[in-house]
């Protein structure tokens, strides 16, 4: 039986374990970087752009 993963979701992964383990370097950012630029190819970059939209509107009424 032959598994395959996108590169989304073996990039996600790979910034949660980076993430939780505290690592910082070139590679971590490399990691980063990429996930952000896989993602933002898929469906879910209007969902994360609304939702980040909606979080920066949301902090700008705090005060």
């Amino acid at each position: 039986m032959i598994v395959t993963l996108s590169a989304v979701a073996l990039l996600g992964v790979l910034t949660f374990a980076l993430l939780r383990g505290r690592y910082v370097g070139p590679f971590s950012a490399l990691v980063l970087f990429l996930f952000g630029f896989f993602t933002a190819g898929t469906g879910a970059a209007a969902t994360i752009r609304a939702m980040c939209l909606a979080l920066a509107e949301a902090a700008r009424h705090i005060t």
